[in-house]
């Protein structure tokens, strides 16, 4: 019995809405767009966290990356003979962290160079990685073709070279790739492998690899190519001598990350008199991108919510618009025998009904326009059941909330006064 009164007060509230269309339709505008704007706001904001966190992962949560940086003073580290500026990470710096620390499970040291590659007549300049097997494990990306680097390239100096698959495609083209002979410099290096690679930020942090790098072994680097690297440009020439330019250290648990980071913070400290190194931690990076995206979130839904509390407010004022209007209605339904919790429930459904259409209208709006603002901008935007949910929850609400005056008002209304309204 009574759920047959509740289905029948809906038909009622949808039936007197639909004698109003226009007034209605205008009334849920301010809903529907309070509502496509809380969904699409949360799913933009949710998408650009996760590419942030996305590139933070990638450099590894138990990973310490450690990088030369030129200090601003250069003062006794520059002969003004010959010109060469001294800096950045050691070779004692890595065998320190690898025999000092437990924690540490895994490290590759990282010296980079910058060398013209060649293959017949196809030259571009590469970012050449000298490094180790273990590069591969710290910073894992897919094999496109071949293998990585392997331990017995280091120790037999083999000159071999893995490829990334941008650089592959510009200089070997149509050429076989695996057991191609490319120059480096003026050097030979055999192609074993190429894979793919992240380029970009992530936080204020530069992902390791790069498009254009091509990785060698550390030791044959070291042979070939020696520890000075110069740059020419505008007329002068610039010669700089670094050991390292990074090394990566993975650690063996997560909760003893942040613990050993302090611990080689205090270690370089007592060995590097100036600030020649860079310490970055991609769990704290990651715990503060978090932090920044529940920030990010509530900011955007409260500024969306915004919208839904303009909507509301335009509920409630034709609401009691409505009620003026059908003063002589309520009268005649007061005097029949309607109770005062049944004129209360009319209205009141009414406004809910009035924004629970509003709400799934909004949420289909809020769905199509982050997959419009990845098709046209290719920014990645991301829909979750909460993005969803929410803001239905909020406009349903908005719909008890602003619909109890205007029902409260219409149940206080005096029957004999009622009937005798014009």
């Amino acid at each position: 019995m009574h759920q047959s009164r509740v289905i029948r007060n809906i038909g009622l509230g949808i039936e007197n809405l639909l004698l109003h269309k226009l007034r209605s339709f205008l009334t849920m505008l301010g809903v529907v767009f309070g509502v496509g704007s809380v969904v699409a706001m949360l799913s933009v904001g949710e998408g650009a966290s996760k590419e942030a966190m996305e590139q933070i992962r990638m450099l590894g949560s138990n990973n310490i990356i450690i990088s030369s940086i030129k200090p601003v003073e250069e003062d006794s580290t520059v002969t003004t003979e010959a010109m060469l500026s001294m800096f950045g990470l050691t070779y004692h710096d890595y065998e320190r962290l690898r025999e000092t620390f437990p924690a540490v499970q895994q490290i590759a040291p990282v010296k980079l160079m910058r060398k013209e590659t060649r293959l017949g007549s196809r030259a571009m300049e590469l970012r050449i990685v000298g490094t180790t097997e273990a590069w591969f494990e710290l910073v894992p990306r897919e094999i496109v073709a071949g293998r990585v680097l392997r331990r017995e390239d280091q120790d037999n100096f083999n000159a071999v070279a893995v490829l990334t698959e941008f650089g592959a495609r510009r200089i070997l083209a149509t050429q076989n790739t695996i057991g191609q002979s490319i120059r480096i410099g003026s050097d030979s290096f055999e192609v074993v492998g190429i894979v793919k690679s992240e380029s970009g930020q992530a936080g204020n942090m530069q992902i390791p690899d790069q498009d254009v790098d091509v990785y060698i072994p550390m030791r044959v680097l070291q042979q070939y190519f020696g520890d000075i690297n110069v740059t020419r440009s505008a007329g002068t020439q610039i010669r700089e001598r670094v050991e390292l330019h990074q090394i990566i250290a993975q650690i063996d648990d997560i909760k003893n990350v942040e613990a050993t980071a302090e611990a080689i913070e205090r270690m370089l400290e007592r060995f590097h008199r100036r600030r020649e190194y860079q310490m970055s931690v991609p769990l704290a990076l990651l715990r503060q991108a978090e932090a920044t995206k529940r920030t990010f979130n509530i900011v955007l839904g409260s500024i969306a919510g915004i919208s839904l509390l303009v909507g509301g407010i335009g509920i409630m004022n034709i609401m009691l618009a409505s009620v003026t209007e059908r003063t002589r209605e309520i009268g005649i339904r007061r005097a029949i025998g309607a109770k005062r919790r049944q004129i209360i429930g009319q209205f009141l459904i009414e406004t809910v009904v009035l924004s629970t259409l509003g709400g799934l209208v909004g949420i289909a709006l809020g769905v199509l326009t982050p997959l419009l603002i990845t098709y046209f901008s290719g920014m990645p935007t991301v829909l979750t059941p909460m993005s969803i949910f929410l803001p239905m929850f909020i406009s349903i609400s908005i719909g008890i909330v602003f619909g109890l005056y205007p029902a409260a008002n219409a149940a206080r209304v005096d029957p004999i006064v009622a009937l005798r309204h014009e």
